[in-house]
């Protein structure tokens, strides 16, 4: 890795974004040995509102712990995209739910679309595990924390009795990448 690298997970409130931060800076720093801080935010209304989870990945120290200027930024919703697409450097990429981010906002950014949290409901069979789905497109897409490392930790931080399902979610959401690019 060479520098920093800045991610931000958004959408609604109790679409477990903020887990799914946790969870890619646990994989990176526990796991891949990479330093990582996680950050959050969301509104007051909590669940349905917008939120967002942000993870900073660096080779060296990690001065600032918040997010400037985003590399990657996942989009769940609409109004997420809307409010928090700004900060998504030059040459950065959005990543968004085809299916519920329809108007994205102009930018000098990479656009990709992908039917996360239909994969989550169709392929997997829960619509919940769409941020699970969402870190195995985001490590897909960014190669900064491997397989191994976000598998273990996925499976650290789900309920037990689950860990098939969430498995499959993360698998589902490697697959929606490596078929776009193929």
């Amino acid at each position: 890795m060479s520098g920093r690298y800045e991610i931000r997970f958004s959408g609604s409130g109790g679409q477990g974004l903020i887990l799914a931060g946790v969870i890619f800076a646990e994989a990176a720093a526990i796991y891949d040995g990479i330093n990582a801080v996680q950050s959050q935010s969301y509104g007051p209304e909590a669940r349905g509102g917008a939120s967002k989870s942000e993870v900073i990945l660096s080779d060296g120290a990690i001065d600032f712990p918040k997010a400037t200027s985003i590399d990657l930024m996942l989009a769940l919703t609409q109004e997420a995209c809307a409010k928090y697409c700004k900060d998504v450097k030059e040459g950065g990429t959005l990543l968004v739910d085809e299916d519920f981010v329809h108007d994205v906002p102009a930018g000098d950014y990479n656009v990709i679309r992908l039917p996360i949290i239909r994969t989550a409901s169709e392929a997997v069979g829960k619509a919940f595990v769409a941020n699970i789905v969402a870190i195995g497109a985001i490590a897909a897409i960014t190669g900064r924390v491997s397989r191994e490392a976000v598998e273990k930790a996925v499976l650290s931080r789900v309920p037990k009795g689950t860990e098939e399902l969430n498995r499959k979610a993360l698998s589902a959401g490697y697959e929606l990448v490596e078929r776009r690019t193929v």
